[in-house]
């Protein structure tokens, strides 16, 4: 079978029709790349996937894919991804890739003793749901790991995408991941705690979240419409002591289980605030003494 070239578009296969495998699949097809083939874990969802791209066929199982195609998509679970890879014979020269955010290529060594090129591929965005998935690839940015020649076919493949792209080494992939889930699982956390409190003076949660979602879009508004630090608002971007005096106070009678998320969050965006100008040094250590009240 002949390899990957850098030069021309490879026929693609995915091992694993879940979410992501299905939404990459649908978009590649879109612009142009040939999706040839699909297993997973069941039939009947290989047999969809394939059902929904043009000219894609589904196989029994990985080897059928690897068979047939120039460039693998390993799109299962993140926990058997090394399991699927290290049952297939690959073949030398072409592409194997996983879009595992935290894991390096390590996990495709079994690929690479065959002399297959290997390769990470994780577009940085949230995908609740197929057809959201497949809306939201586009303007996404792309972690790539890989070298030539299959570096210069993923970075071409984000570019037909309309995506952005950054290279990783293989040691800076799990504090990429978790920046990831500090912007985006971290921040349904911080939803929660808020309507939470909402719920103290008896709003319940659905309409605490509609009532939070214009400020919401605010907020990520003013982060790219005007960036850190100068985005920053609220009581520690004014230096407010007496408002952050009157919150834990009220976080110790109503709410006290999120006392120390509200300091340590508190201490974390002191740093901002200076940077933006708004306080000084002075009231800096001011603001950080008050969190660190009774913190011991």
């Amino acid at each position: 079978m002949r390899g990957i070239e850098k030069n021309n578009k490879p026929d693609i296969g995915f091992i694993g029709a879940g979410t992501v495998g299905t939404a990459l699949a649908v978009r590649l097809s879109r612009i142009g790349y040939r999706v040839a083939a699909v297993s997973s874990r069941t039939r009947a969802s290989a047999q969809k996937l394939a059902e929904t791209v043009s000219g894609c066929r589904a196989y029994e199982d990985g080897q059928g894919v690897a068979d047939v195609s120039q460039l693998v998509f390993v799109t299962t679970p993140d926990d058997v991804i090394a399991p699927v890879v290290s049952r297939i014979r690959w073949h030398e020269g072409q592409g194997v890739v996983h879009c595992n955010g935290a894991a390096s290529t390590d996990i495709l060594e079994p690929a690479r003793a065959f002399g297959a090129h290997v390769g990470a591929f994780h577009p940085l965005q949230t995908f609740a749901s197929v057809s959201q998935a497949i809306d939201n690839i586009p303007g996404s940015t792309f972690a790539i790991e890989a070298e030539e020649p299959l570096f210069i076919i993923l970075r071409g493949m984000v570019s037909d995408l309309g995506g952005n792209w950054v290279k990783l080494d293989s040691g800076d992939k799990v504090l990429y991941h978790t920046a990831a889930v500090f912007a985006c699982n971290y921040l349904y956390t911080l939803v929660k705690m808020a309507t939470d409190l909402w719920q103290t003076f008896g709003v319940p949660t659905q309409q605490a979240t509609e009532a939070l979602l214009p400020l919401l879009r605010g907020t990520l508004r003013n982060v790219e419409n005007v960036g850190l630090p100068n985005c920053l608002t609220g009581p520690i971007a004014r230096g407010d002591l007496g408002t952050i005096r009157n919150h834990l106070a009220a976080l110790r009678r109503s709410a006290p289980g999120l006392l120390s998320t509200y300091r340590e969050l508190g201490l974390q965006t002191i740093p901002i605030a200076l940077a933006k100008g708004r306080i000084d040094n002075n009231r800096a250590e001011e603001l950080e003494a008050l969190l660190k009240e009774d913190m011991a």
